[in-house]
C-alpha cells in the first residue's frame, strides 16, 4: 500500500535455541519408558544421538528436490512430502469439479469418545452418524460416503492432529495450502493427519459435522481439524513466494495485494450439535459462522440441528435415552437428506445458494 513502510517482525517470545542437551534427551527417552526397551539401550542412544544432530541443524524436511517449473522459485529446495500432498489436493479439486464424478458426502464425527480406548464405550456420536450414513445410503444409492472418524485420534498408535502455530496471524501467505508446518522431523512433529483430511474434504461436494459439546465448545479433535483447515481459506499454494517461512517476504506479499482464495468454496455442509445440559446453541452458530466464512453454503434449515440428549440427566443411561428419542433420530436423518438433496441440485445447476454470485469487498 503507498505511503506504508515495511512492517517489522517481532521477535523474542521463543525459548532459547537450542535446548540444553541433557533436557533433548530426557524428552527423547520419553518414548522408551517401557523396561522392554532396555535390552536395546545402545542402539536408542545411536538414535538419540541423531536426532539431537537433526534438532540442532533445523532438519524440518530433510528430503526435497527443486521445485521446478510452475512454482514462482524454481530453484527452491521444495520439501518432497509437501509437495506429493499438494499434488493430491490438486488431483482431488479436479475430480470435485468434473461433472462425471459420483457425488461425495463427507461425514465428521467429532466426538473424542470411542470403545477402543478409556471410555470403554462407543459415542452417541457416532451413532447419529451412523444414522445420517443410512439415510444416505437409503435415499441417494452410488452416493460415495465418507466417515472420517475424528476419535481415532485417542485411540489409534501415533496418530496426531498436531496444533495450528498461527501462521495466518503473522501474514495470510506463510500459511501455505496444503499445511506446511507438519511434519517438523527436525522437533519429531511427526504423524500428522491433516495432509489426508485436506484431500478428504477437497474430494466431497458436501460435509456433515456431527459434535457433542465439551464445556460450552466443539469436541476437541474437531477443533484441532479446525483450527489446521485455517489454510484452506486463504492459504498460499506456492511455498516458494515466501522462501519457506520467511516471515518479511510473507508479510510484504500480503500488504502488496492478496486475495485469499478460499480452496473449499462451493461446497454444501450440514451440521449436528448435542449435548446434555447448555451450550448447543452456540457451538452450532459457530460451526455454521466458520463453514459460511470458507465459502461453503448450508443446505437449508433442516440442516442444522442442535439438541438435547438427556438433559440433566445421568451419563450412565445416555444411549439408552438415545433408543427413546425417535424424533432426534429422524431429525439426523433430516439433515442428511438435506445435504443430500442440496448437493444434487447443485451439481444438476437447479440449486444457487443466496448471494453465491456477490464479492465480498473485504476479503480476509
Amino acid at each position: 500500500m503507498a505511503g506504508m513502510t515495511t512492517p517489522t517482525v517481532r521477535t523474542g517470545q521463543a525459548p532459547p535455541f537450542p535446548m540444553p542437551r541433557a533436557e533433548f534427551r530426557v524428552r527423547f527417552l520419553q518414548d522408551f519408558y517401557d523396561p522392554a526397551y532396555r535390552a536395546e539401550a545402545a542402539a536408542i542412544d545411536r538414535l538419540e544421538a541423531i536426532a539431537w544432530d537433526a534438532y540442532q541443524q533445523g532438519r524440518k524436511a530433510p528430503i526435497t528436490q527443486k521445485a521446478g517449473p510452475g512454482y514462482a522459485d524454481p530453484d527452491y529446495d521444495l520439501s518432497v512430502e509437501w509437495r506429493a500432498a499438494s499434488e493430491r489436493l490438486k488431483a482431488a479439486q479436479a475430480r470435485w469439479a468434473e461433472p462425471a464424478t459420483p457425488t461425495r458426502l463427507l461425514l465428521v464425527c467429532c466426538s473424542s469418545r470411542n470403545d477402543g480406548t478409556c471410555p470403554g464405550e462407543m459415542s452417541k456420536t457416532f451413532r447419529l452418524t451412523q444414522l445420517a450414513r443410512e439415510a444416505i445410503d437409503k435415499e441417494g444409492p452410488g452416493t460415495e460416503i465418507d466417515l472420517l472418524d475424528l476419535s481415532l485420534l485417542v485411540s489409534d498408535y501415533d496418530r496426531h492432529i498436531h496444533p495450528c502455530k498461527g501462521c495466518a496471524s503473522t501474514a495470510m501467505p506463510l500459511c501455505h495450502w496444503p499445511c506446511s508446518c507438519y511434519p517438523n522431523h527436525a522437533e519429531r512433529q511427526t504423524g500428522d493427519w491433516m495432509n489426508e483430511i485436506y484431500e478428504r474434504w477437497v474430494s466431497a461436494h458436501g460435509v456433515i459435522l456431527l459434535t457433542p459439546v465439551y464445556w460450552y465448545q466443539a469436541a476437541s479433535p474437531l477443533k484441532l481439524m479446525m483450527d489446521r483447515m485455517v489454510c484452506a481459506d486463504g492459504g498460499n499454494p506456492d511455498p516458494t513466494t515466501t522462501h519457506g517461512k520467511k516471515a518479511a517476504e510473507a508479510k510484504a506479499l500480503e500488504l502488496a495485494g492478496w486475495e485469499y482464495p478460499k480452496h473449499l468454496a462451493g461446497r454444501l455442509y450440514g451440521v449436528v450439535v448435542h449435548g446434555d445440559v447448555a451450550g448447543i446453541e452456540g457451538v452450532r452458530r459457530s460451526l455454521s459462522d466458520w463453514l459460511d466464512w470458507m465459502g461453503l453454503h448450508d443446505a437449508g434449515v433442516h440442516a442444522r440441528l442442535d439438541r438435547y440428549i438427556g438433559y440433566y440427566e445421568p451419563y450412565a443411561d445416555s444411549h439408552d435415552t438415545l433408543d427413546r428419542d425417535l424424533a432426534v433420530q429422524e431429525e439426523v436423518r433430516n439433515v442428511a437428506r438435506a445435504v443430500l438433496r442440496g448437493v444434487q441440485e447443485l451439481r444438476s445447476g437447479r440449486f444457487h445458494p443466496p448471494g453465491c454470485h456477490l464479492q465480498r469487498p473485504r476479503p480476509k
